[in-house]
């Protein structure tokens, strides 16, 4: 409860703070304007500036009780909120500049929509959307305070609705594209309803031809602005508030990525397990509704750990089994290091937190029976399963969860003389009944029904990877064979 209001009183502060630095660059949007008579222009329109920071304040009061009742994440995560406010400070910022520089029409207005629902989600995208159409407006309705080509009041609703409209079509095509280069095809699907609200909501008489076409140039602009500085921020975003978008998750899945190319070079078979298991992750996340890029990417890392030790971990063994030298004790803190392991890995490569908590979670605090087993032959007496187990934490994501079961089903799956359905639906049956038993999925929310469809998702596609082949005949072909 403590923590709780001290990260309320936090996000109050940012808030106050973020607020305050809006205001600062509607000053400096003045200065910029006026120059060295900038203390002279405020004194003249004190009224006006008074007006538009008290329209500021009003509007981010607003947002902070959209999110405190919506989504408390942005309240009580001062990244977030920093996030959100450095988005509309660029915002602003940006479409004054081309506004003064090139036209008004030019101004990239839709901007903001396309970053905020790729990092932060179609919902809060509709919301910010909003909240900068309307701060838009103010700065337009006082264009002579901010000399920002002295628009008329008509103009202003104009943009006004052009903001609005513009950004909420983006918001809607904008996560179809997969593809950083996809992303260049946005800027002209908005250019055709940029051009025609502009010229529908433009005073443009039919003998006015050359402003009809300056006003479809410049809605051109305000596309392509509107995109490169897209593309160009996006990335800047991604990696200073440790966004997980679709692009970046790709990337991070590459064969490119640093820790998956060592994977693939240093323990060959750590590595095609871990595709399996991404693959079979992919489809659960997708089954139940989760996101199935994160759960894919997530799955490529969760075995990273073995690199420290590849050797130990029979997917890396050849007829040699290092185990067989060692105590049951050395073999369990060896085998259940690399969770630890993966997790600092990670971190050291400053990958996302989620991946480390994945790492470090996917076995949550299950037994490791191979050893626990050996152990107790070796033993006159009973053992502590504890000291045979994993540290956990255990799963607190869906994710997670599904991560879990999808590793210990391929694993299992290969040792299965007949891979037939029925013998891998009993097998991954048996592996979820044994994790509920020992309550490994307690603290990731995930349903009865839930764990059903994965059971069902797992069996589709550990068949289909372990697929049986038709037997080839025992002939051999020579060159006399082709007469």
């Amino acid at each position: 409860m403590k923590n709780s209001k001290k990260a309320y009183t936090l996000g109050a502060f940012v808030y106050i703070v973020g607020t305050a630095a809006l205001f600062a660059i509607f000053l400096l949007m003045i200065a910029i304007n006026v120059g060295a008579g900038t203390v002279q222009h405020i004194r003249e329109n004190t009224n006006s500036i008074v007006l538009i920071c008290i329209s500021f304040c009003i509007v981010s009061g607003i947002m902070y009780c959209y999110f405190y009742f919506e989504n408390k994440k942005y309240i009580l995560q001062a990244s977030k909120i920093v996030e959100i406010f450095l988005l509309l400070a660029i915002g602003l910022l940006a479409c004054f500049l081309i506004g003064k520089y090139v036209n008004s029409a030019a101004r990239p207005m839709v901007m903001l929509a396309l970053m905020a629902v790729t990092l932060l989600g179609r919902r809060e995208a509709i919301f910010l959307n909003i909240i900068f159409a309307l701060q838009m407006f103010i700065l337009d309705n006082f264009s002579d305070v901010t000399g920002l080509n002295s628009l008329e009041t008509s103009e202003s609703y104009n943009f006004l609705i052009l903001t609005f409209c513009t950004g909420m079509i983006g918001i809607f095509v904008t996560p179809r594209v997969k593809t950083r280069i996809g992303s260049v095809l946005i800027a002209f699907v908005l250019l055709i309803p940029i051009e025609v609200i502009s010229v529908l909501l433009g005073t443009v008489d039919a003998e006015q031809f050359e402003k009809m076409l300056n006003l479809l140039l410049y809605g051109a602009l305000n596309s392509f602005f509107s995109v490169l500085l897209y593309m160009f921020l996006l990335p800047i975003f991604e990696v200073m508030f440790s966004e997980l978008t679709i692009f970046r998750l790709r990337e991070l899945a590459s064969e490119q990525a640093k820790l998956i190319k060592r994977l693939k070079n240093n323990a060959p078979g750590t590595y095609h397990h871990s595709m399996t298991v991404a693959q079979i992750a992919e489809a659960c996340a997708q089954a139940i509704g989760e996101d199935s890029e994160l759960a894919r990417a997530a799955a490529y890392y969760h075995d990273v750990g073995k690199l420290k030790n590849p050797e130990m971990f029979t997917e890396n063994q050849t007829d040699y089994n290092v185990h067989d030298e060692l105590t049951p004790e050395l073999s369990v803190d060896i085998i259940r290091s690399h969770t630890r392991d993966g997790a600092s890995l990670i971190r050291k490569a400053h990958l996302p937190e989620f991946f480390a908590d994945i790492a470090i979670q996917h076995h949550g605090t299950m037994p490791i029976k191979y050893f626990y087993a050996k152990a107790l032959k070796m033993s006159d007496g009973e053992l502590n399963i504890e000291n045979y187990s994993y540290a956990g934490p255990k799963p607190t994501s869906k994710i997670a969860a599904i991560i879990m079961i999808a590793d210990a089903s391929e694993a299992a799956a290969r040792s299965l003389t007949s891979r037939t359905p029925e013998k891998v639906e009993e097998l991954v049956r048996n592996i979820i009944e044994e994790r509920l038993d020992l309550e490994q999925f307690d603290n990731c929310n995930i349903t009865m029904s839930e764990l059903t469809t994965i059971k069902l998702t797992i069996v589709s596609q550990l068949t289909g990877v372990y697929h049986s082949r038709v037997a080839y005949p025992k002939l051999k072909v020579s060159k006399k064979n082709h007469g």
